[in-house]
Parts: C-alpha cells; structure tokens; sequence
C-alpha cells in the first residue's frame, strides 16, 4: 500500500472546497450550479458543506465546473518504463467479459 499523506475525508473536503471556489469564480450560486449540474440542491449543499457525494453527482458536477477530464487521471495505466514494455502492452490481447455462446437446442 502506497504512504498517503491525506485521509479520504480530507481529499473529499479539498474536493467541495475546490468546486466551491470555481462555482464562486463562475459567479453561480448554489442553486443554479444544482441546475446546471442535473442535482438537487441539497445535494450541493452537503456536499460543500461536508465533501458527502456520490461518484456520479460529483461526474456531473465537474462536467458543469469544466473539470471532468481530470477524473480519468486515477486509473489511467501507469506510463511505461521502456520501448519494450510499450511493445507487450500493444501485443497483450485484449480480455473480453461477458461474451455469450449461442446456445444449442436439444
């Protein structure tokens, strides 16, 4: 396991101040970045108030923000370390889930 230096529920605090501080910046209140973002207005307000959201709100919340990108960033494949490891990576075959097999009438 990595070191962190921050606790999850100090990232989420970080997380509502920061979109608090673009919401501020865009000059929007609570209630029409709520609009914008498809999400109560309660929601907003826990969440700034707290850091409390659930993944999809937050997508959408940054969507509005300008920030979605960004959230792509935590899984993205670590970058390779040589031309070979670039080359395994392209050669691996892909896995495929949840392929179906026709069926065979008895």
């Amino acid at each position: 396991m990595a070191l962190s230096l921050y606790t999850p529920s100090e990232v989420a605090r970080t997380l509502a101040d920061r979109a608090r501080a673009r919401r501020l910046d865009r000059g929007w209140t609570q209630q029409e970045c709520a609009e914008r973002a498809g999400i109560a207005l309660s929601t907003l307000k826990v969440f700034e108030h707290s850091g409390k959201i659930s993944l999809d709100r937050l997508l959408r919340l940054a969507l509005v923000l300008g920030d979605l990108e960004s959230f792509l960033l935590p899984l993205a494949a670590p970058p390779a370390r040589s031309l070979d490891e670039i080359a395994a990576r392209v050669a691996e075959p892909r896995r495929k889930y949840g392929v179906r097999r026709s069926r065979t009438k008895d």
